[in-house]
Parts: C-alpha cells; structure tokens; sequence
C-alpha cells in the first residue's frame, strides 16, 4: 500500500471524488456542491493506493495557524479493518505537524468514534447533528 498526497483536478483526485460519493454522500442522498470542491484547491488531498486503485483517502482544511482539520475519511468496505484508515491518520498527523499545525481536529461521525479514540483522539463536546447523521467534534495535539 503507498500513502501520498494528491493533486486537486488530477485523475487520482476524481478517483478520490467517486470513493467519498459512494461511500460518504451517496448513502445520505447528498451530492458535492461545486463551490465545496472549488474550494479544496487549498487542501492537502491524502490517499492510500494498491498500485492504481485507491483504497481510501481524507483531506485536510485549515483552520487556523493552529489547527487544521481532517475531512471526507473514508475506506472502501471491503478493506476496512485492516490498517488503512490507522494509516491515513498517521500520515496525517505527519503532513499536519510538518505544516507547522499543533492540532488536528475533525467532526466524526458518531459510528466511527471508537475508531478515532484508537487513534488518540478526545471528544469534545456533545455530540450534534451534520449532513443528517450524529457527529462529534473531535482533537488530538500532534506537537
């Protein structure tokens, strides 16, 4: 498996647009707004491959010179449980520390908390509600 990050507007990043559809908006009946994805030119795209095929992916959106939050994390089902999601995290903590950034925070979806908990992250807050589904938001200091 290689971890990298990838180019907004490339091949690779509409690999990335068709797995978070199918597995983050499709399910809600959500679609992606144009003016959301014009808006992650800015952010560092990450993606896991098995040669050409992507098995997973999330970016990462600055918040400010502290923070940056990761989004739009998602494993294909069939692989997940076995160390691709771990590996995205730690690759993101990587580039987000390497950035000069102290926390990374995200809103998790309320299934997938116990994941993130594993990856050393805290609640914070109560949980709400975000495109239809229970959230919470969620941090760790990676420096």
């Amino acid at each position: 498996m290689a971890l990298k990050q990838i180019m907004h507007g490339t091949s690779e990043y509409r690999q990335m647009l068709d797995l978070r559809y199918e597995l983050l908006r499709k399910p809600l009946g959500l679609r992606f707004d144009q003016d959301e994805l014009e808006k992650e030119k800015e952010d560092i795209l990450i993606a896991a491959f098995d040669d050409t095929k992507m098995l997973g992916c999330c970016l990462l959106t600055r918040i400010d010179q502290e923070k940056i939050k990761l989004r739009q994390m998602a494993v294909l089902n069939n692989n997940q449980g076995k160390g691709i999601g771990a590996s995205l995290m730690s690759f993101a903590e990587t580039l987000a520390r390497d950035n000069g950034y102290t926390f990374l925070i995200m809103h998790a979806r309320k299934v997938a908390v116990g994941f993130y908990e594993k990856q050393g992250y805290t609640v914070d807050g109560d949980e709400f509600i975000e495109v239809t589904i229970p959230h919470y938001e969620m941090c760790k200091k990676i420096r």
